[in-house]
């Protein structure tokens, strides 16, 4: 295992034979990385964490450490990163807290570009792509495929689904529709499907027309959701993402962003 010899690595840390640590890193007790995992240099973890493998941390990435929640009183929480995850520079991943279920969680084949912060209970799912600077409040879940731009902020507790896009410099305090392309740098606009990443990701163009409609259905048809809803089962062909997009709707407790 190669590690620099400036690193401070606690010896009830465990780091697989082929993980790397780079100069100035710190790493904890109760720190497990996995085989090919790179730590950059003045990367700080604190434990429990559990790292996958073959992830980068880039230069002052921070990971595990104690949530900014205020009600968080030193109580035993944990950080989980899973594989070939992509860590820029100054992002700041919270481990959990007991008002959340006590874990903050990373998917595999994510990129957080610099200055990203991931806060006390946030569960990122898998290949998302969060763009510099975007800030979760705690308790954020976001669900596979999506991206959101630059600059942008999510409030606790929302949602973000899967395949959604949420262009830069957006606010984001209601939950933001799967395959969706959501704006809001004033208000919060849904501009229909989000059809090049659809496209991009191997969806038939019969499926990408269907969501389109609905989506047109739920912020362009003057319907309240539960009118726009019904007018979808009735006129929208079925398939397995529009039955994911109603069951996102109907179990939403923020409200959507229409």
């Amino acid at each position: 295992m190669p590690v620099h010899p400036t690193a401070i690595v606690d010896t009830k840390s465990r780091i697989a034979d082929t993980a790397e640590i780079g100069p100035f890193c710190i790493v904890g007790p109760e720190v497990e990385i996995g085989p090919g995992t790179r730590l950059m240099a003045h990367v700080y973890i604190e434990g429990p964490t559990w790292i996958g493998q073959d992830n980068i941390f880039y230069p002052y990435s921070t990971v595990g450490v104690a949530s900014q929640d205020l009600k968080y009183r030193g109580e035993r929480a944990e950080t989980r990163i899973g594989d070939r995850n992509k860590i820029r520079e100054f992002v700041t991943i919270h481990r959990g807290t007991e008002g959340g279920g006590l874990v903050t969680s990373i998917g595999v084949d994510n990129l957080l570009m610099a200055y990203v912060h991931v806060a006390h209970d946030v569960s990122i799912g898998n290949h998302c792509v969060l763009a510099n600077a975007v800030t979760f409040g705690g308790h954020v879940r976001v669900d596979d495929w999506a991206v959101i731009g630059a600059f942008s902020g999510v409030h606790q507790f929302c949602r973000v689904g899967r395949h959604a896009m949420i262009g830069g410099y957006s606010v984001i305090t209601q939950d933001v529709l799967p395959f969706s392309m959501t704006v809001a740098p004033r208000e919060n606009k849904v501009f229909g499907a989000n059809r090049t990443g659809l496209e991009r990701r191997g969806f038939s163009p019969e499926t990408i027309a269907h969501l389109q409609t609905a989506m047109r259905l739920l912020t362009r048809s003057g319907l309240n959701t539960t009118q726009a809803m019904e007018r979808i089962s009735r006129e929208v062909p079925a398939g397995p993402e529009l039955d994911e997009l109603l069951a996102f709707i109907r179990s939403s407790e923020r409200g959507i962003v229409k």
